[in-house]
C-alpha cells in the first residue's frame, strides 16, 4: 500500500536559491519523495512585493505545514533588512540549528574521516540585533542567554547525542572570559548532562576548539555552542569537508522545522547555470528523514556520493566544469 505524502513550504529564495530548488525538486520527484508542495516567498523578491521580508501569511502556512525546504535568502551588510533566516527562526521558535559535517567520497580536503555535529542555540545570544549607537563614536549590542534557552539545547544535544550512537558531547564557550553569559550556557550544560551518564560531557573553550578543529577535527563528535560561536565553528566546520556548497543545515523546534540550504544566495552566479544545489539537496534529505521517508533520503544521499565519488561531473566550486543541469541530471540517473 502506497504511503501518504507529507506536504511542505517551498521557499525557492533569492540568486541562486530558484536553480538550486528546482534541481532539487527535480531529484525529489525523480526519487519518488511521497512530498507535496505548498510554495511561500521570501526574501527580497517579497520585499519589493510587500515591503517584508516574508508575510504572516506565509509563516503561517510553515507553521501549519510544519516542516519547510528553504533556499538562501540575501541578507544585506551593515544596513538593509533583517535577516530572513532569523525573522523565521525567531517567529517558530526554532531553538536549535543542527549541521552535520561528515566527510563526503570524492571531495579532496587536507581532513579525513571526519564526523561530527554541531548543535548550535538558535535563537538568542547577540542574535536578538539589540543594538544602539551611545554616541557618534560608541555602539553597543545586548547578549542575552537564559537559563531555559540554554538547557533545551543542551538537552536537545545530549538527546541527538543517544539517538545517533554518539558518546560524546562537547560544549564550546568562552566562559574563562564571559563569566556571566557564558558561564550560565555552561553551567547549563553541566546540569543536563547530569542526565545522560552513559554520554561523556566535556568542554573546550572556543579559540582551542577552533585551533583543535583545523589540526585534528577526528577527536569530536558532538559540539554545542550558543548562537553566534555557533555559526562561526559551523562555517569552519564546512570547510573540513569541503565547503558551504554542500553543508547542510536544519533550524528545529518543538513545532516546526525548516531545512535550508546554508550558504548565500551568491547573486554574482545567479541565472549562469553554475550554482551547486548538493547543500540544499542534502538539506533535503535531512528533511526527508525528518518525516520518516527513509527509504529515499537513502537513495538520494547514495547518488550524491556516488556523483560525486567518480568525479566526473563536479561544479566549479568543487574543482569541476559541470553546469547545475549538467550535476542534477547526474544525480538522477544514478537514484
Amino acid at each position: 500500500m502506497m504511503k501518504s505524502s507529507t506536504k511542505i513550504t517551498l521557499i525557492r529564495g533569492d540568486g541562486i536559491g530558484p536553480e538550486i530548488s528546482d534541481a532539487v525538486m527535480r531529484i525529489l520527484d525523480a526519487s519518488g519523495a511521497r512530498i507535496t508542495y505548498d510554495e511561500v516567498e521570501a526574501g527580497l523578491c517579497c520585499i519589493e512585493k510587500t515591503g517584508q521580508g516574508i508575510t504572516p501569511e506565509g509563516m503561517d502556512l510553515i507553521k501549519r505545514n510544519g516542516v519547510a525546504l528553504k533556499g538562501p535568502t540575501t541578507t544585506p551588510v551593515g544596513g538593509g533588512h533583517k535577516s530572513i533566516n532569523v525573522t523565521i527562526r525567531k517567529a517558530l521558535d526554532l531553538y536549535v540549528n543542527l549541521r552535520p559535517c561528515k566527510s563526503i567520497p570524492g571531495i579532496e580536503t587536507p581532513f579525513k574521516n571526519v564526523d561530527l555535529l554541531i548543535v548550535r542555540e538558535n535563537i538568542e545570544d547577540t542574535y536578538g540585533g539589540i543594538e544602539h549607537m551611545q554616541s557618534a563614536d560608541l555602539a553597543q549590542c545586548l547578549r542575552l542567554i537564559t537559563r531555559s534557552g540554554s538547557l533545551r539545547a543542551a538537552r536537545f544535544a545530549f538527546e541527538t547525542a543517544r539517538k545517533l550512537g554518539r558518546k560524546t558531547v562537547t560544549c564550546v564557550h568562552k566562559a574563562n572570559i564571559m563569566k556571566i553569559t557564558d558561564g550560565l550556557f555552561l553551567q547549563a550544560f553541566r546540569d543536563v548532562a547530569e542526565d545522560y551518564k552513559d554520554i561523556q560531557a566535556t568542554d573546550i573553550i572556543v579559540d582551542n576548539c577552533c585551533m583543535q578543529l583545523v589540526s585534528k577535527p577526528q577527536q569530536f563528535d558532538v559540539l554545542l555552542l550558543p548562537n553566534l560561536f555557533g555559526d562561526i565553528v559551523s562555517d569552519l566546520c564546512a570547510g573540513l569537508i569541503g565547503g558551504l556548497g554542500i553543508a547542510a543545515g536544519a533550524n528545529i523546534g518543538a513545532q516546526s522545522a525548516v531545512f535550508e540550504a546554508v550558504h548565500g544566495s551568491a547573486p554574482d552566479i545567479a541565472g549562469k547555470g553554475l550554482a551547486n544545489p548538493t547543500a540544499m539537496l542534502l538539506s533535503a534529505v535531512s528533511m526527508l528523514r525528518h518525516i520518516e521517508q527513509l527509504d529515499v533520503a537513502d537513495r538520494i544521499e547514495n547518488s550524491v556520493f556516488k556523483v560525486l565519488q567518480e568525479g566526473k561531473l563536479k561544479t566549479r566550486d568543487l574543482g569541476g566544469r559541470a553546469s547545475t543541469d549538467d550535476y542534477t541530471r547526474a544525480v538522477i540517473a544514478n537514484l
